[in-house]
């Protein structure tokens, strides 16, 4: 291979090719684009663009003839090892490197870097603490000796992350909106509709003290929260995000980091989607905007039970219910649907309404009239669902109540103690010694009426099926805080300052983005405990001066993997040059 090079009026580009025969010719093959001569001095820090592409093919001329080297390996079984000697690393993280780098974490570390003065690596510091986040998670201290596992050894010690996360909380905004922007290039983000909802996170802590703050956990523990704020687009990955006290109302919180997306993420046309809890007649009217400067729109669930007594009853009737997409217009009555051949179909009505909603401005609070869109759906298969679920919810009252169980806090969405009441006075009213506990029949026969209606509300003119299809991608919004929460152990949260406390979360929300690229880079054929596993297990023994040898059992996600990123590992032996080679283009 050699270098090759193509000069125009304004800039040269360097790239390598190699000459292969062909029908009894030769024709020279492009086999890699290095850059124009800007952006290779930009990218790697470099002065001379043709040294540093020189140095490129050398390298991988290294590795072309290591390819087919043989090694012997001499092994005596009387010999000891070498005392405090590692020779066992893990690869699997250079597959996140290579979407950290693609992400520009590293510029966006340098740029940080040119603001403060410190001597740590700051970029080697954050990408330790993603790679271990998703990989190994654990504290802190934890992370920086889990760092030392991969092939390429941390260049700062312990106190240096504590440091370095009160810089990477000071310049949360900037790493947001420059991550946001650097993943444009990537690929365009679908930004048309958004989604937002929140999940609070639990201390191992008794006390409460700036964001820690008791309030109401996901968890139901007797701890101290902080709540976060998450958007994320329609293709499953994270935008933004806040961090607010554990007790501020969650309705609060979305309409400030709306506005610091609009100023400096370049975004003004969006519509918001959310779950019922947070679409307060506030963040209903700030987002029924359209305007010269953007467009914003919101879909919300809408729980039929808070609707006013003649919409309720409306939602319910049982005539008047469409097909979606049907050109014949029937409309159909809930009582004559079949069981079986109705089943997976899923009628609609619809009607606009106006509901007056409290407004909360920077004057007060004021009475303002929404005009929206109701979307009423029923299903039968949605209506059998519910019920199986509040059998099961059913069945563990009736064991709460045989074994005596106190029945506090039983007013709580999907709590079985909702079902039991508790009676605790005879019927002449006097107090009585023992209280009698039982299921209250009255309170399945309120949510049996609701079984297969589902409804959502809107600003925006749209089809059916479009506001429908948009609704339904929630659930990934609640798997991004399930990921957070489960696979990479954010919770419980260990930090006591404020400024390391968000830092911890930020390193958690870019996790969470590497994550989803990762998958997207796989076509999401693979889940998560598929991922994970298989990148922790890609272990190599090191032998000095020779090269690695894989220790991990080839599969097909191994196959998928170096398919995806371009590199393979899944060799007998990695030569020494060839890793280095490897590690690099991860950097590119």
């Amino acid at each position: 291979m050699r270098l090759g090079w193509a000069k125009t009026k304004y800039s040269i580009s360097y790239y390598v090719k190699k000459t292969i025969y062909v029908n009894g010719k030769n024709k020279d093959l492009v086999v890699k684009r290095l850059g124009s001569e800007k952006y290779i001095c930009e990218t790697y820090g470099v002065d001379d663009a043709k040294a540093w592409a020189k140095e490129q093919v050398r390298l991988m001329n290294e590795a072309e003839k290591e390819d087919v080297a043989k090694f012997s390996i001499d092994l005596c079984a009387g010999t000891d090892l070498v005392l405090d000697e590692q020779r066992r690393f893990n690869g699997g993280y250079l597959f996140l490197q290579d979407i950290y780098y693609e992400l520009g974490l590293h510029k966006i570390c340098r740029a940080i870097s040119g603001r403060h003065s410190f001597e740590y690596d700051l970029n080697d510091i954050l990408s330790r603490l993603i790679y271990t986040r998703i990989l190994y998670p654990s504290s802190k201290m934890s992370s920086f000796e889990e760092s030392k596992r991969f092939i390429e050894q941390p260049s700062f010690e312990l106190h240096d992350i504590y440091r370095a996360l009160s810089v990477i909380a000071e310049e949360s905004d900037y790493i947001q909106s420059r991550l946001f922007k650097n993943s444009t290039a990537i690929q365009k983000r679908n930004t048309q509709v958004i989604y937002y909802d929140c999940s609070n996170f639990y201390f191992e802590t008794d006390s409460a003290e700036d964001d820690k703050q008791f309030g109401h956990s996901k968890e139901n523990r007797p701890l101290p929260i902080v709540g976060m704020g998450l958007f994320m687009d329609g293709d499953g990955i994270p935008i933004s995000f806040s961090i607010f006290p554990g007790n501020r109302n969650e309705q609060m919180t979305m309409i400030p980091l709306e506005e610091k997306m609009l100023s400096k993420f370049d975004m003004s046309k969006f519509i918001v989607c959310t779950d019922a809890g947070l679409s307060s007649a506030t963040n209903r009217v700030f987002n029924s905007y359209d305007g010269e400067d953007g467009m914003r729109g919101y879909i919300t669930t809408q729980p039929i039970k808070t609707l006013k007594a003649f919409l309720q009853k409306w939602c319910m009737e049982d005539d008047g219910w469409t097909l979606d997409g049907d050109s014949s217009e029937k409309e159909y009555k809930i009582s004559e649907l079949d069981d079986e051949k109705d089943k997976d179909k899923i009628f609609y009505k619809t009607r606009w309404i106006r509901e007056e909603g409290l407004v909360h401005t920077e004057n007060g609070a004021r009475k303002q009239t929404i005009e929206q869109k109701l979307i009423v759906s029923y299903s039968l298969k949605y209506r059998d669902f519910q019920r199986h679920v509040r059998e099961g919810q059913i069945e563990r009252a009736m064991r709460m109540v045989e074994s005596g169980e106190k029945t506090i806090n039983k007013k709580r969405q999907n709590d079985p103690k909702r079902f039991i009441k508790t009676d605790h006075a005879t019927k002449e009213g006097e107090v009585a010694d023992i209280s009698a506990s039982y299921i209250d029949d009255s309170v399945i026969a309120d949510e049996e009426k609701y079984d297969g209606f589902y409804a959502v509300c809107t600003n925006l003119d749209e089809s059916v099926s479009n506001i429908v299809k948009a609704n339904k991608r929630r659930w990934e919004i609640e798997e991004c805080f399930r990921i957070m929460k489960t696979d990479f152990e954010a919770r419980p949260v260990y930090l006591k300052r404020q400024d390391r406390i968000l830092a911890h979360f930020i390193t958690c929300f870019i996790a969470l983005i590497v994550y989803r690229y990762m998958e997207k880079k796989l076509d999401n054929k693979y889940t998560i405990d598929q991922i994970i596993p298989t990148l922790q297990e890609m272990d190599f023994m090191k032998y000095e001066g020779k090269g690695y040898q894989p220790t991990y059992t080839r599969t097909s996600l191994t196959d998928a993997l170096h398919g995806a990123f371009g590199f393979c590992t899944s060799k007998q032996i990695v030569p020494i040059a060839k890793m280095r080679n490897i590690i690099s283009n991860t950097k590119k």
